[in-house]
C-alpha cells in the first residue's frame, strides 16, 4: 500500500510503506529518499526545542546543535524502542517541538503514524532514512535492519544530516552546525578505529558475539566479527524452542564460552541457552556481560553517551571472548 503526503516540513514528497507490526497490525514506515529539504526556518526565541526519540539520536543531535538547542529525549535508558507506545505526554511533547528528530528504518515502529502526522506540522526527520539503501541490512523478509548506530563509520553519516537539516532551518548558527559537525566526525573517526583495533585482539575463532535479540549485525560486518541473535531484528519476534536448540547447538559445536545479555532486552531466553548447554549439551557458558543495544546507560555515566556505550560494549565483548 502506497501513499503520498505533501509534507512542508520533510521532504517535499513522502511515501509510507506499510509493514507488520506488533500482532499483524500494520505499521507505517517512514521511507524518504532525495536531497534534504526544510521547508521553514527557525522563528522563535532560544534554544531551539529538540525532540529526539533514542538517546543515539539524542546524544547525535546535542553534539551538533551545541549550545542552541535544548533536547528533550522520549526513551530513556532500558526502553525498547521497537515496542515503545507514546503517551499522551509524549504526543504533548511532539506538539511543543520546534523540530523532531527519530532514528527510522521502522526502529520506532509503533510511532510511525505519529510522525506521519508531525511532519505535516513542522520538521521530522529520520535520521538513517537518509543513508543509501546499499549499505542498509534486510532479513529475509524483507524489513529493514534499523541498527545501523552499531558500525560507527556508517552511524558518522548520520552526523552530516543533523547539520544540514539545522544549517537550513537555524542558518544563523549554520557556521557553529558545521564545525560542531566536523569535530564530532573526527571523534566517531577515531571510535571506529578503537573498535577495530580492539576488536582484532579476538582470535579469529573466538569472535563469536551471541546477544538476546539479532541487533549486532552491522556491528559484525564492520569489525569482523560472527554475530548470532535469540530473538530476531525486532524484539517483537519470539524465539521458538526449536530456534533456541539450535542455538545451544551451535554453542556446544564451536566451543563458545559466553554470551550476552542486553540492557533492553529481557534476560530470558540468554537464560535458556545456558541452561540448555549446561544440561543437554555438558557445555558450560557464562553472561560474559551486559551490552547495551536499542538503549543508552543512564544520563551522566560513561555508557549514557553514544561513544561511552560503543567504548563499553567493544571493551566487555574483548574480554569475554580473549
Amino acid at each position: 500500500m502506497l501513499q503520498r503526503f505533501h509534507l512542508p516540513g520533510s521532504l517535499a514528497w513522502i511515501s509510507i510503506v506499510f509493514l507488520a507490526g506488533c500482532g499483524g497490525k500494520p505499521a507505517p514506515v517512514v521511507k524518504t529518499g532525495g536531497p534534504i529539504v526544510v521547508a521553514s526556518t527557525f522563528k522563535g526565541e532560544y534554544p531551539i526545542k529538540v525532540v529526539a526519540t533514542t538517546g543515539m539520536v539524542g546524544d547525535l543531535v546535542r553534539n551538533v546543535a551545541g549550545e542552541h538547542a535544548q533536547i528533550t529525549q522520549l526513551m530513556g535508558e532500558g526502553i525498547d524502542p521497537h515496542l515503545y507506545k507514546p503517551s499522551s505526554g509524549d504526543v504533548s511533547t511532539l506538539n511543543n517541538a520546534d523540530i523532531i528528530f527519530y532514528s527510522g528504518r521502522n526502529l520506532e515502529g509503533k510511532m510511525g503514524d505519529l510522525f506521519v502526522r508531525m511532519a505535516g506540522r513542522k520538521p521530522t526527520f529520520a535520521v538513517t532514512d537518509y543513508i543509501e539503501d546499499q549499505f542498509i541490512l534486510d532479513n529475509e523478509e524483507q524489513h529493514f535492519d534499523p541498527h545501523l548506530w552499531f558500525d560507527v563509520a556508517l552511524w558518522s553519516k548520520t552526523v552530516g544530516v543533523v547539520r544540514d537539516v539545522l544549517v537550513q532551518y537555524d542558518p544563523k548558527h549554520a557556521a557553529e552546525y558545521q564545525a560542531n559537525a566536523d569535530k564530532y566526525q573526527k571523534s566517531l573517526t577515531a571510535l571506529h578505529e578503537y573498535a577495530k583495533t580492539q576488536l582484532a585482539t579476538v582470535p579469529k575463532e573466538q569472535r563469536v558475539l551471541v546477544t538476546a535479540h539479532d541487533a549486532f549485525r552491522y556491528f559484525g560486518r564492520a569489525y569482523d566479527i560472527e554475530v548470532r541473535g535469540v530473538q530476531g531484528i525486532s524484539t517483537e519476534s519470539e524465539a521458538s524452542v526449536k530456534e533456541i536448540n539450535e542455538l545451544v547447538q551451535f554453542l556446544a559445536n564451536r566451543k563458545i564460552k559466553a554470551v550476552f545479555v542486553e540492557s533492553s532486552v529481557s534476560e530470558k531466553n540468554v537464560k535458556a541457552l545456558i541452561e540448555g548447554c549446561q544440561k543437554g549439551r555438558n557445555h558450560t557458558v557464562v553472561i560474559g556481560g551486559e551490552l547495551y543495544s536499542d538503549a543508552m546507560g543512564k544520563p551522566g555515566t560513561p555508557q549514557g553517551s553514544y561513544e561511552g556505550m560503543i567504548r563499553h560494549n567493544v571493551d566487555t565483548i574483548v574480554k569475554a571472548l580473549k
